[in-house]
């Protein structure tokens, strides 16, 4: 054998025997954590927390008692459901101080004040960046509440601009060490809590109130990789659309989720929420080629090894696109196609997926959905949260271009095996 051939076979064998253990260290990385009595309801699609190395991601946590039962008033399920979020959180070694971020749930919004006030018990210390949203319906009515939670307390601070008051109990931001969380800011009147009659005032005071949190951080709306703008149906969305493409740079905007949802705090119209980077070079857009550029949204935005995706439904694109699927688990066949060209343009595919946000027309199609949704996710099974955030359609036809209606959505977060 030539001196060279040897030399380059023994390069190749030490190569495959330095990078295997390490490969094997980053498959053993990202886990499912859950808590020693998890409750008698649990649904095997999902794992109650993914711990993916830097950051805990935590499924929505119901009011159930881990035998399954329920409290009868809106105070104990609220604690319940707290209690359930922090029990996974201590499974992974962690406390309620390691919480960087939550969204909550609520199909009453005029619960609001009860939950914000057990919210600032359980977090009256260290609160971390919220969302709050008005939905239709809930797997287990009337809140869920999911999390994100840091393993290194590191560069954790609250983050205030000059005009907001610091006696909210969730702060605007939250900055980790390498990240912004970005609690809802609402298009309300920051000065009066006024909403005002016209949709594009209200659609420029949230992204004001936004960018004043980005900048109070020290960052650039640039810096921002996943939005998700929360609007109710009497914000129209092209207006919504010429506002916010404002904002970002055309092609390379952040990932996005748009979700209609039934009514938002304080009876805003629109709020937004959302993640940025805090090293511009950790920000990488990722767009398969089928997709053009958009001024709206990214296909996907990578935070480092982390990836935000934008929510994908069953839409098939290209000439004569549209949503061809009859039923929601049909549907789901197209999404997962959709997400996966996102996930394979980055380098990765589904065994990498650590959170999922589902959205569905009508929770009644959620055990035939799961049962397609289990066929392309694992081996951990993602973190997950499953609403109906508006009612459901009425008709379930096709249009003259045999299109049918959207009745599914999903988001999701990856991160790159071996990420630290």
């Amino acid at each position: 054998m030539h001196l060279r051939t040897i030399a380059r076979h023994w390069s190749s064998l030490l190569l495959a025997m330095y990078v295997l253990p390490s490969l094997l260290t980053a498959q053993e990385q990202v886990r499912a954590v859950s808590p020693a009595n998890s409750s008698a309801s649990t649904n095997r699609f999902v794992s109650p927390g993914v711990d993916a190395g830097d950051y805990v991601y935590v499924s929505g946590q119901g009011p159930r008692r881990p035998d399954g039962t329920m409290p009868s008033t809106f105070d104990a399920q609220f604690r319940q459901a707290l209690g359930n979020l922090k029990a996974i959180v201590q499974s992974a070694g962690l406390t309620l101080d390691n919480v960087v971020y939550v969204q909550v749930y609520l199909t009453d919004m005029g619960s609001y004040a009860e939950m914000n006030r057990v919210f600032g018990e359980y977090f009256a210390k260290n609160p971390p960046a919220r969302a709050v949203l008005g939905v239709a319906a809930l797997p287990d009515a009337p809140v869920t509440i999911n999390a994100v939670a840091v393993h290194n307390l590191d560069g954790r601070k609250a983050v205030y601009p000059a005009s907001y008051s610091k006696e909210e109990t969730a702060p605007p931001g939250m900055l980790t060490r390498d990240r912004l969380f970005i609690s809802s800011m609402a298009g309300v009147d920051p000065a009066t809590g006024k909403v005002p009659d016209d949709p594009g005032t209200q659609v420029d005071l949230a992204l004001d109130r936004m960018t004043a949190v980005v900048k109070a951080a020290g960052l650039e709306m640039s810096n921002v990789v996943f939005v998700n703008p929360y609007l109710t149906a009497d914000i129209p969305t092209r207006v919504m659309n010429e506002r916010y493409a404002k904002r970002f740079e055309f092609g390379n905007t952040p990932g996005r989720a748009t979700i209609q949802v039934s009514s938002l705090p304080g009876g805003a119209h629109i709020e937004y929420t959302g993640v940025a980077v805090r090293d511009l070079q950790e920000r990488k857009a990722i767009r398969p080629k089928n997709m053009p550029p958009s001024p709206t949204a990214s296909p996907c935005v990578f935070a480092g090894d982390t990836l935000y995706c934008s929510a994908k439904s069953g839409f098939i694109p290209g000439p004569h696109g549209g949503v061809y699927a009859t039923t929601a688990s049909h549907q789901l066949r197209q999404t997962m196609r959709n997400l996966l060209d996102n996930l394979e343009e980055a380098g990765m595919d589904f065994s990498q997926v650590v959170s999922t946000t589902i959205y569905l027309d009508n929770l009644s199609d959620a055990p035939s959905y799961n049962g397609v949704y289990g066929q392309y996710l694992g081996p951990v099974m993602p973190a997950s949260t499953t609403v109906q955030q508006i009612a459901p359609a009425t008709e379930r036809k096709a249009d003259q271009n045999d299109h049918y209606t959207e009745l599914e959505q999903i988001s999701l977060i990856a991160v790159r095996k071996g990420a630290h």
